[in-house]
């Protein structure tokens, strides 16, 4: 029997270790990989091309959705299944968007868990069951509490979405520079056009603008000075 390549995308170990250990006993799936935050996740999925992936939303240095976009626009085969701790309609909207093809609370039974994965392998969708009983009524265009934000957030390009993620979580240049592998100036430059279109001009104002938008969660540990 072909197993199906699994690759789990979360930055909290025990709870990577658990999704693998309770995958494993099923016999149909192959963990192939396992990343700790969404570039490691683009990066894993472009060498080793899984099946499904198990994505987190809320990772350090590129979150689950912009991880999302990239991995689907490199490797459009594989199916992205996302993982959060919160089930609101702005997660679930942001998440189809993003181009995820099921949704999974972290509180989710292991039997849905593995269902979701096989479902979406055959080409289905997969919602938590408590998700789908209202799935009817969301629409992409439906108002919502973060509509002008993430409207704003559309005219970012990729790269500068994931320098204002690296400096909403308190990274200086240099550090930003070192993780994605360009020049200081370059990312001086990034973070320039993030305050043009954005119209900020304070790192302070980027953070409570990355939290509003769900480009990090509030639940992330950040200093706003």
């Amino acid at each position: 029997m072909k197993r199906t390549t699994v690759l789990l995308a979360e930055d909290h170990t025990i709870v990577r270790e658990g999704f693998r250990k309770m995958l494993e006993l099923e016999g149909d799936f192959e963990i192939v990989g396992e990343a700790q935050d969404g570039r490691q996740a683009v990066a894993l999925v472009k060498k080793l091309r899984p099946a499904v992936v198990l994505m987190d939303i809320a990772m350090p240095l590129l979150n689950g959705l912009e991880a999302t976009r990239q991995v689907l626009k490199t490797v459009p085969a594989t199916k992205v299944l996302v993982l959060s701790a919160h089930s609101d309609d702005a997660y679930v909207t942001d998440a189809t968007e993003a181009g995820a093809v099921g949704f999974l609370l972290k509180q989710t039974s292991a039997h849905d868990v593995c269902r979701a994965i096989r479902e979406v392998q055959k080409g289905n969708t997969f919602f938590s069951p408590s998700i789908s009983k209202r799935l009817g009524r969301l629409h992409p265009t439906a108002p919502d509490r973060t509509g002008v934000l993430k409207k704003k957030a559309a005219q970012l390009t990729s790269r500068e979405r994931e320098v204002l993620q690296l400096i909403a979580e308190g990274k200086a240049n240099k550090e930003t520079a070192s993780e994605l592998g360009i020049g200081v100036k370059t990312v001086e430059k990034h973070r320039e056009h993030v305050m043009a279109k954005l119209d900020i001009h304070d790192t302070a104002g980027l953070t409570r603008y990355a939290i509003g938008a769900g480009i990090i969660e509030s639940s992330v540990q950040v200093t706003i000075i």
